[in-house]
């Protein structure tokens, strides 16, 4: 098992060796712009292009809460697309987060980094504009990722 580890700094420079994962949630509408997302598309055009095309394409594919799509944006890192947000705007169903969305896309990114041999690196994801309480997002990581001894770094901008 292991330990959660929170720093200083930028998520879409993760502190690692080796093959690295950067973890965020995505919207169930196809809508990327606000958020975390920005720093990402500053970054690569490719996560957003990847997950643009598979909103595009959603009839023919698992575009959906709780899956997730796997990005290469180069040797080294991948970035993984969550659908863990049921639309953008809080409202009469709470806050944009589903947590149970997070749960299940997390199980999957668990089975992604082990077959890469990969850590894994976030913000404190769902805690933004999906308005989530991380007191609720932080034990769903612990349980899916730490627990199968996956490292994880969570990064505090």
């Amino acid at each position: 098992m292991k330990e959660i580890k929170y720093t200083k700094g930028d998520a879409t420079v993760p502190q690692a060796k080796g093959i690295k994962i950067i973890a965020h949630i995505c919207n169930n509408l196809g809508g990327w712009g606000k958020g975390f997302v920005l720093a990402i598309s500053k970054k690569w055009e490719t996560p957003e292009i990847a997950y643009r095309k598979w909103h595009r394409e959603r009839a023919t594919n698992n575009f959906e809460l709780g899956n997730i799509q796997m990005v290469e944006t180069d040797q080294f890192i991948y970035v993984c697309n969550m659908i863990a947000q049921q639309g953008m705007k809080t409202g009469s169903n709470g806050v944009p987060i589903r947590y149970e969305a997070l749960e299940k896309c997390l199980e999957k990114l668990a089975i992604e980094a082990k077959s890469l041999n990969a850590s894994i690196h976030m913000p404190r994801i769902g805690c933004g504009l999906a308005g989530g309480k991380w007191e609720m997002v932080e034990p769903i990581i612990f349980e899916t990722l730490s627990k199968n001894d996956i490292e994880v770094t969570v990064y505090d901008f």
